[in-house]
């Protein structure tokens, strides 16, 4: 069993050992806490349609985030009722899943060493931030972290990522260009575009 009090991950490491500094020497920050780090990674897969119909594949999707994540996912419930498709309010109809410290780095090591490659013609991500340093991506497949047994799929899902990072408006460096830089640092292989 891993000792999870004097485990490192690796991506946690090379934040600390190289990652801090190339950042203050790129943005010229006078002072360590101004630097940009994660905070959190929140997981979502929605099911749509298919919860509705049968309730078996919300608890499939909550399954499979919880082996992806290494944490426990709970169900996303319906807020409101909508008859035309059938929903009740509470009725479950995805799965989230929030990661922090020790599982986000591990998440994150994963999701660029091993899912990523393994995406079907992958020419790299958008660069999506919202404006306050946070980053957000969809994969169509969750089929491709290798914790899923493909033969044992009965529904591929699409999921949501979204990094969290503490990025703040820095002289002249907006939020979101710092994020970028810090995730870039982390080797996320964003499109040029």
């Amino acid at each position: 069993m891993l000792d999870m009090e004097s485990y490192t991950p690796r991506l946690k490491a090379q934040y600390r050992e190289t990652i801090k500094a190339a950042m203050k020497e790129q943005f010229g920050y006078t002072n360590d806490m101004q630097i940009p780090s994660l905070q959190k990674i929140v997981l979502n897969i929605g099911c749509g349609a298919e919860a509705v119909r049968d309730s078996k594949k919300a608890k499939s999707a909550v399954e499979d985030l919880t082996k992806i994540a290494g944490q426990q996912a709970v169900g996303t419930k319906a807020k409101h009722s909508h008859a035309p498709f059938r929903l009740r309010e509470g009725m479950i109809i995805g799965a989230k899943v929030t990661l922090r410290d020790v599982r986000m780095y591990e998440f994150l090591d994963r999701l660029v060493t091993v899912a990523m490659p393994r995406i079907r013609d992958f020419r790299g991500v958008k660069p999506s931030f919202d404006g306050r340093g946070n980053f957000a991506m969809g994969l169509k497949e969750h089929i491709v972290f290798p914790e899923i047994d493909f033969d044992k799929v009965d529904e591929v899902w699409g999921m949501d990522v979204i990094i969290t990072t503490n990025a703040k408006e820095y002289g002249e460096h907006s939020a979101d260009a710092q994020a970028k830089a810090l995730l870039t640092h982390f080797n996320m292989p964003f499109t040029k575009a």
